[in-house]
C-alpha cells in the first residue's frame, strides 16, 4: 500500500513569449575524426566557460508546474499534442550526484517528451551531496515514483530515463522497487551511466584526455568521478552504488548508451556482461568517438540524433503505438 504523499503545487504555462517545441530532426551535424574532436573540445570550452547556461522556456501551449511531495521537489511538463498517449517520463538527471536539475534538463526533458510521444515528463529534482549522501536521492526518486503511482499512472506506462549519475540512480530505483515489490517501470534508458563507485575501471585512465566531456577537460568533475562524496561511508561495491554487481533478474528492458571515448566505456560493456548474465533483456549500443553524455550535451550532432531515433524505436518496440492512443 502506497501512503499518501503531502503534495505543494505552483503552476507555470508557456506564454506567449515561448518558442515552439523541439522536433525530432532526421540528421544531425557531421564531423569525421579530428574535425569531430576539435568541434567537441571548442563546445566543451564554450559551454564550460557559460556554466552550461540556458534560459528555459516552456514550449508554446506546454503546461509547466513545479510541485513537492513529502519534501522532494519535483518538476512536470505536458505536451499537448500528446493528450491521448499513455507513455510518462521520469527523468532522473546528471550531475555526478552533486549537480542541481538545472534549465539544461529541463530543455532536455522537452527532447524526451518528443522523442518518447510521452505527455508527460516528471523532473526529479533529488538531493545532492555533499549535504545529502547515500540513499538521499534514492529516497527521493523512489517517493517520485510513487507519486506517478498515487496519480493514477500505470507503471508499464513509465520510462524512466537516467543520465550518468541519473542513469546509475535509475538502476537504484529499479533495484529499490523490486526488493519494496513495487511495479517495475515499462523501460529503463540509461545514457552514459556511472555503473560502479568504485575508481579503477580502465577506461577512466585510457580516456582521461579522450573524454571531452567527463576527462581532463572538465577537471572539476573529473576529480569528483574518483572522490564520489555521494557515496558518504557506504561501501563502494554495495549494488545500490555500483549496480554491476546487483542481482538486475527482473528489471524492465534496458537501453544503455555510451560514447566510445567515455571515462565509463568500461563499466557501461560491464553492465551488458552482468546483465545479460542475469537475464535482462538490454541492449548495448556504443558510438564511436564519443565523449560522455554526448546526446544530452551536444544534441546537435548526428551521432545523437542517431541516438534520439534508437530511443524512439525501442520505446515504439517496448510500447508500441497503438497502446497509447
Amino acid at each position: 500500500m502506497i501512503a499518501a504523499g503531502v503534495l505543494s503545487l505552483s503552476l507555470l504555462t508557456g506564454t506567449s513569449f515561448a518558442a515552439p517545441a523541439w522536433q525530432l530532426p532526421q540528421s544531425g551535424k557531421v564531423f569525421y575524426d579530428e574535425a569531430k574532436q576539435i568541434y567537441i573540445s571548442n563546445t566543451m570550452k564554450r559551454l564550460l566557460s557559460e556554466n552550461f547556461k540556458v534560459n528555459f522556456s516552456a514550449p508554446n501551449g506546454w503546461t509547466y508546474e513545479k510541485f513537492s511531495v513529502d519534501g522532494v521537489n519535483v518538476e512536470r511538463l505536458a505536451n499537448p499534442k500528446q493528450k491521448k498517449s499513455s507513455r510518462v517520463v521520469l527523468q532522473l538527471h546528471g550531475g555526478g550526484y552533486v549537480g542541481k536539475l538545472s534549465d539544461w534538463y529541463r530543455d532536455f526533458a522537452v527532447k524526451q517528451a518528443v522523442m518518447t510521444e510521452a505527455r508527460e515528463v516528471y523532473m526529479v529534482d533529488y538531493r545532492v551531496a555533499p549535504e545529502h549522501v547515500y540513499p538521499a536521492a534514492l529516497d527521493d526518486a523512489e517517493k517520485a515514483y510513487e507519486e506517478l503511482l498515487r496519480r493514477g499512472v500505470g507503471s508499464e506506462n513509465i520510462i524512466v530515463f537516467g543520465d550518468s549519475a541519473g542513469g546509475n540512480l535509475a538502476l537504484a530505483l529499479s533495484l529499490r522497487l523490486k526488493e519494496n515489490r513495487l511495479p517495475q517501470p515499462a523501460l529503463l534508458i540509461l545514457l552514459s551511466p556511472r555503473t560502479t563507485f568504485e575508481p579503477d575501471s580502465p577506461s577512466r585512465i585510457a580516456n582521461a584526455d579522450r573524454d571531452l566531456v567527463l576527462g581532463k577537460i572538465n577537471q572539476k568533475m573529473y576529480n569528483a568521478v574518483f572522490k564520489p562524496v555521494y557515496a558518504g561511508q557506504t561501501p563502494l561495491n554495495d549494488p545500490h552504488l555500483s549496480p554491476i554487481y546487483a542481482d538486475l533478474k527482473n528489471l524492465p528492458p534496458t537501453l544503455i548508451q555510451i560514447g566510445g571515448y567515455e571515462l565509463f566505456v568500461d563499466e557501461g560493456i560491464e553492465l551488458l556482461k552482468k546483465a545479460t548474465a542475469d537475464e535482462l533483456n538490454v541492449t548495448l549500443s556504443v558510438y564511436q568517438g564519443m565523449p560522455h553524455d554526448f546526446s544530452v550535451l551536444l544534441p546537435e550532432l548526428d551521432e545523437s540524433v542517431k541516438s534520439f531515433i534508437e530511443i524512439k524505436n525501442f520505446v515504439n518496440l517496448y510500447m508500441p503505438k497503438d497502446e497509447h492512443k
